[in-house]
């Protein structure tokens, strides 16, 4: 196989770098590599819809097989890149072939970081990253009673939703002292503490898992550093993922938290990009560089990648922006809140519509909506025009924000 544009990482990113090309008017040869043995599919259902059992795997597929036949793409499912030759401008297969290219996009994604204590490999303790995963997950929630999330992040209250509705006993530990601690502030947290609580489900902050105990080869119980023992016979970790920087470090590529890229998602090899969950970018609405993991930088920074190859090339400027569902809450984030110095809130929280405005040096630097789609909309297009908004502003309900953007 040679020439054209060679894709490690048929993720969301990998994919839409594919498609884009071809929208793009890119008449080169495409190969998209991917090592798991299915199609390319949206992973965020995985926690939500299809965890619920209200959407089937098919459904999740990103596009039918006829797609790829349709727009040339060759797609090589099962399989992975292990080697890049970078002076030759070939990579190595891990079945033992090679593929050589003129472009090579790095969409590597990121893995699971694994819980480091005694009993984490006994059956039952599950992480969720891939549909095979969620699958297996899915399957065992049926059976299960007594169920222990380990991390109060997204997708261990994506999950915690889930099973409760189910019917089942949810327990999650967290070692912070609030949910979601990086990313909100403590006015959210609070609120979806109470609101997972109302639907039952237990919480235990400021603790860590000494160690899973079992009975046989499979989980019983969880035993934290408080001493205290809670049956469970199914146990989901989310504490985290570690970037898949492996690759790119096969041919001395610059690696830090992630891949380093330049705005245009080029590595300091002209030849390669990074993109997605495993780049390290420069992103102005961060004020240096940040490795983001969400389906809208994914896709943005693929569809920058395409446009670089095709020969019009513009630096990475997307507006960050994040979603969750959980029970009947759509929580939207935009923008990136850490390091600002007020929030601000806009609405009643006990309405269960209000949002949280974030300031860093009296500049709008994010916000966060729970059930207000219009302020997220609108904090859209006045992070992407850096339009003012002053505090004032921001938690007068009669102002209209989206009438502040030209």
């Amino acid at each position: 196989m040679s020439g054209g544009v060679v894709i490690a990482g048929a993720g969301q990113g990998g994919f839409q770098v594919a498609a884009s090309l071809r929208s793009e008017g890119y008449d080169g040869s495409i190969t998209l590599i991917g090592d798991e043995p299915s199609l390319p599919y949206h992973r965020p259902p995985l926690s939500k819809g299809f965890m619920a059992r209200k959407q089937d795997a098919e459904a999740t597929d990103l596009r039918p097989d006829s797609f790829y036949r349709e727009q040339r793409i060759e797609l090589l499912t099962g399989e992975r890149i292990i080697w890049i030759d970078a002076s030759n401008r070939r990579a190595l297969l891990a079945t033992g072939g090679q593929v050589s290219y003129q472009h090579l996009v790095l969409a590597a994604g990121a893995r699971n970081r694994l819980l480091p204590v005694p009993g984490a490999r006994l059956g039952g303790v599950c992480y969720l990253r891939t549909r095979n995963q969620a699958m297996k997950i899915r399957g065992r929630l049926g059976d299960a009673r007594s169920v222990i999330i380990i991390g109060g992040g997204f997708i261990g209250l994506e999950l915690a939703a889930v099973a409760s509705s189910l019917g089942k006993h949810v327990l999650v530990v967290e070692c912070g002292e609030r949910l979601m601690s990086r990313v909100v502030a403590p006015i959210i947290s609070d609120f979806y503490r109470e609101l997972h609580c109302a639907h039952g489900v237990i919480f235990k902050f400021g603790v860590k898992t000494e160690y899973i105990a079992g009975r046989g080869d499979k989980v019983s119980a969880v035993v934290l550093n408080d001493g205290t023992s809670h049956p469970a016979d199914l146990v989901l970790v989310g504490i985290g993922v570690v970037p898949n920087t492996e690759l790119a470090e096969t041919c001395d590529l610059r690696v830090a938290d992630g891949i380093v890229v330049d705005q245009h998602m080029r590595t300091a090899n002209p030849d390669v990009y990074a993109i997605g969950d495993c780049a390290l970018h420069p992103n102005r609405f961060s004020g240096g560089t940040v490795r983001i993991e969400s389906v809208q930088n994914a896709v943005d920074q693929a569809r920058c990648v395409a446009a670089g190859i095709v020969g019009r090339p513009y630096g990475y400027q997307a507006v960050p922006w994040f979603w969750t569902d959980q029970f009947d809450i759509k929580f939207q984030m935009v923008g990136l809140s850490q390091g600002c110095d007020r929030a601000v809130t806009r609405g009643i929280p006990e309405s269960r519509m209000f949002s949280v405005l974030y300031f860093k040096r009296q500049r709008l630097v994010a916000i966060d909506s729970v059930n207000r789609p219009s302020d997220h909309m609108a904090g859209r297009k006045l992070l992407a025009c850096g339009t003012p908004l002053t505090p004032e502003q921001a938690t007068d309900t009669s102002v209209d924000l989206k009438s502040l953007v030209a």
